[in-house]
């Protein structure tokens, strides 16, 4: 292995290496042979060693073997000379070729030096990333060792379970999440385990709250390890739970409206009995049938409850990101019964009027209504695209099922015969037009055409 200096110095060294060797060959050739000069060829061949490859360094040790006893002024015979030769190509190559291997090693070992320099270089680079990562990370992260301990906690940690700064160090997680303690992975070491869970938080104070904990533990030579990252989900279980709660409130004053309404036509009805019968006179000072009209207005009056518009549950709304989530939501549905779903959505939707959560029952009813139609269907396939008028935007969510037979009755509440409910359709209109919005039915050649009509924001 020779470095990129050696490269640009090897013309440099072999000449030094030649004028070295010529030099010592005309004082050899000069001086008494009394004085023998030939061991000064080892300079040169060391010399030479950091440049040349082994089989350079053997041949380099031959010819100054051959020079030194060329030089020498001994007379050669083969009783006295060849053991002479040998020996002086024995030192010249042997020392050469140690010389070559110890340069090689030391360079080996400098480049090995300088890698494992940059390896620990970039393992602090790293490490100090990470380190700036997990500090200034709004989520709590820690580590535990097997016994629940914590070695290591940034400042979200602290600042989620309400504890001064680095104080959460040495102590065991059990007071603040329990459930981190009872992994059996984490115990035993046996495999990794890499997963998440929402369990019970407790503050240092012993305020309670709702933690998403991803967590994966991991064996080091110390034994087994735990790493968490750690998010309050209080908020968003609250806020799950209003939704629902408003979901409900909307849908049992919409079912109520409708139960209202068809009460109404009966009462209507025998009104109108009432009313002919008390005309006829026979019945008309009977206390039972004054009676009977008495409950019949009360009814009425019970039942008389509308489902009238407004626009406080309304809220503006950008309308494609809406439509991103109902992809994500409705898609692995669709893909687990193998229907093909064409969205045709253009990116200059303007924001609309509604309900997200309303809108968002409504249009999953929808997907719904399509899977029951294209459950026995070949090539099922459903198309949703939206267009934008003056002052509305519609949605189009068609299929290509069986389509609809009774057009008339479709938004009917309590149909019979319906293959769920028979209130879906009923409730995402009354929806749809509880915040200025509608819902309607188009027939087409092939399946089923739903429009949803949502008013645009101005």
């Amino acid at each position: 292995m020779n470095s990129p200096s050696l490269h640009i110095r090897r013309p440099i060294v072999l000449l030094q290496v030649v004028s070295l060797i010529t030099l010592i060959a005309l004082a050899d050739w000069k001086i008494n042979s009394e004085v023998p000069v030939g061991f000064l060829y080892l300079m040169p061949i060391v010399l030479a060693s950091r440049i040349l490859n082994r089989a350079q360094v053997a041949l380099l040790g031959v010819v100054c073997a051959l020079l030194a006893e060329l030089f020498d002024g001994l007379t050669w015979s083969a009783q006295s000379g060849l053991p002479r030769d040998l020996l002086y190509l024995a030192a010249f190559a042997g020392i050469g070729l140690f010389a070559h291997e110890v340069g090689a090693s030391r360079r080996t070992a400098v480049a090995h030096v300088e890698e494992l320099e940059r390896e620990n270089q970039a393992r602090r680079d790293a490490e100090e990333q990470l380190e700036v990562l997990v500090e200034s990370s709004p989520i709590a992260i820690l580590t535990t060792d097997a016994n629940g301990s914590v070695l290591m906690a940034n400042d979200a940690a602290h600042r989620l379970f309400e504890l001064p700064s680095g104080s959460l160090v040495g102590q065991t997680i059990d007071p603040y999440l329990p459930s981190l303690v009872n992994i059996p992975d984490l115990r035993t070491g046996q495999q990794s385990f890499r997963t998440v869970m929402q369990c019970k938080g407790r503050r240092n104070d012993g305020a309670m709250f709702i933690a998403d904990v991803w967590f994966s533990t991991y064996r080091t030579s110390a034994g087994p390890r735990l790493a968490a990252m750690v998010v309050d989900a209080s908020e968003e279980l609250r806020d799950r739970e209003e939704a629902g709660l408003h979901q409900l409130l909307t849908g049992s004053r919409i079912l109520v409206s409708a139960v209202s309404h068809e009460i109404r036509n009966i009462c209507g009805a025998i009104a109108v009995v009432h009313e002919n019968l008390s005309r006829s006179g026979t019945l008309a000072k009977n206390a039972d049938f004054e009676a009977l009209g008495t409950l019949v207005l009360a009814l009425e009056k019970i039942a008389a409850m509308e489902l009238r518009q407004t626009g406080e549950q309304g809220t503006s709304l950008e309308l494609q990101s809406f439509l991103d989530e109902l992809r994500i939501v409705s898609g692995p549905s669709f893909r687990e019964k193998d229907i093909e779903v064409d969205w045709v959505i253009p990116s200059d939707l303007p924001p609309v009027w509604a309900d997200p959560h309303s809108l968002m029952q409504v249009f999953l009813n929808l997907t719904k209504n399509c899977e029951r139609a294209l459950e026995d269907q070949r090539n099922a396939r459903v198309l949703i695209t939206a267009t934008a008028e003056a002052q509305r935007v519609l949605v189009f969510v068609a299929d290509n099922g069986g389509g609809v037979k009774n057009a008339e009755v479709l938004f009917r509440p309590f149909q019979q015969n319906a293959k769920a409910t028979g209130l879906g359709l009923y409730l995402s209109r009354a929806l749809m037009r509880s915040f200025g919005g509608d819902l309607r039915y188009e027939a087409a050649n092939e399946g089923a055409i739903f429009i949803v009509e949502i008013a645009a924001v101005q």
